[in-house]
């Protein structure tokens, strides 16, 4: 199951040798104590608590802004200008869009050192943020891993696809997505809670259950090392096709097309693994500790925590990524947004025009006047892009 920093980390559970206990020796420092009566600091993280909340708050603004736009521009193409991959794109938007509505509680929470002071309702709030961060780590791997597939189908099994291709099967396929990554993120719905640690209610998950552990050890290979392995596998039997077919005859312009949507998925798998991976390696070495019972020590605790709060950042950044690359690397999303940013800007000029005709000719020959300079703007764009 997914994570968060202050929801899994902010009270870790060492297991009943490194029994220890919260106190604020000092206003920013939380430490604990081991049985051998060392005294660890909980986080080398100096000034968490203001560049938390801000990063969080970047996160949300350009996720929320970046991702709108996305859906925007795919919805404003219509299913004449569309793409199959497009709604695969318009999925993985919406599953970032809900992600970030979940960082302002986190920004709250990490600007009081990881409290999760929200009231009578802090405990929902707590598992369904946390649930919404698991459906979205689970459906963002599933949506890569099935655009993975497609753009193999398309390039190397273009004639035997025709079915698994069309866009009723893309969007039952998404549909069935939806509902695994949905009853997936259940234990987080389930082992996930507000407690008081001593220093006030904290949200975090239940790591005394050795069910829920080897749960996230098994999710951690079924959801993440399996797909990136059938990504690997899909993109490699891709790339081994076109060196070998690089030169045969065919209809270049599809060709092209195709080539340019395998490049534009394999930037946004790329950043996915980057972002996602250090998590699931720190999220791994962790669960694995405390299965296995290891004393760790005070330096090995810390350094869990901290690696793993970071790699947490790195993970929500994913989230604001997928827009940017397609607007910087994928040429046909920037030319409908070019198109969409024209005709939004046409009609208060129509407008303005209308207002100011004094007859019915007035106004036909104003909109003929303003839909052709329109249309050569477009045409122009169209050739840049």
């Amino acid at each position: 199951t997914s994570s968060s920093p202050e929801m899994t980390f902010s009270n870790y559970n060492y297991d009943s040798a490194y029994e220890y206990y919260y106190g604020n020796l000092t206003d920013n420092e939380t430490y604990f104590f081991t049985d051998s009566t060392e005294v660890c600091p909980s986080s080398y993280l100096h000034g968490a608590d203001i560049y938390l909340p801000i990063l969080y708050s970047i996160i949300f603004l350009t996720g929320f802004i970046g991702n709108l736009f996305v859906i925007t521009v795919v919805a404003a193409k219509g299913k004449r200008n569309g793409r199959l991959v497009d709604i695969f794109v318009v999925n993985l938007a919406l599953a970032d869009l809900v992600f970030v509505f979940t960082l302002p509680l986190w920004a709250v929470s990490a600007s009081q050192s990881g409290r999760w002071n929200f009231g009578l309702i802090g405990n929902a709030l707590c598992k369904l943020s946390s649930y919404a961060i698991a459906v979205n780590r689970f459906s963002n791997i599933f949506f890569l891993t099935c655009m993975s597939v497609d753009r193999y189908l398309a390039v190397v099994k273009l004639m035997d696809s025709r079915f698994l291709r069309s866009s009723q099967c893309i969007r039952v396929t998404c549909a069935v997505v939806w509902l695994v990554s949905l009853v997936l993120g259940i234990p987080s719905l389930v082992y996930r809670s507000v407690e008081d640690n001593g220093n006030g209610p904290i949200c975090l998950e239940n790591t005394q259950s050795l069910f829920f552990l080897g749960l996230s050890l098994t999710s951690v290979i079924l959801t993440f090392v399996l797909p990136v392995l059938i990504i690997i596998l899909c993109y490699g039997t891709i790339i081994t096709h076109l060196q070998k077919h690089c030169a045969a005859a065919g209809n270049s312009r599809a060709d092209a097309r195709r080539r340019h949507s395998l490049k534009m998925v394999l930037f946004i798998i790329v950043a996915f693994i980057v972002s996602w991976l250090p998590f699931n390696i720190f999220k791994t070495i962790i669960i694995s500790s405390q299965l296995s019972d290891a004393e760790l020590s005070c330096y090995s605790l810390s350094w869990q925590r901290d690696g793993l709060i970071i790699s947490c950042c790195l993970a929500f950044l994913n989230s604001c990524v997928n827009p940017a690359i397609y607007f910087f690397f994928d040429h046909h999303f920037r030319r409908h947004a070019k198109n969409l940013y024209l005709s939004c800007l046409a009609k208060p000029l129509l407008l303005q025009s209308h207002n100011s005709s004094g007859s019915f000719t007035n106004i036909g020959t104003s909109e003929s006047s303003w839909t052709t300079v329109f249309r050569g703007r477009l045409q122009s764009f169209d050739q840049k892009g």
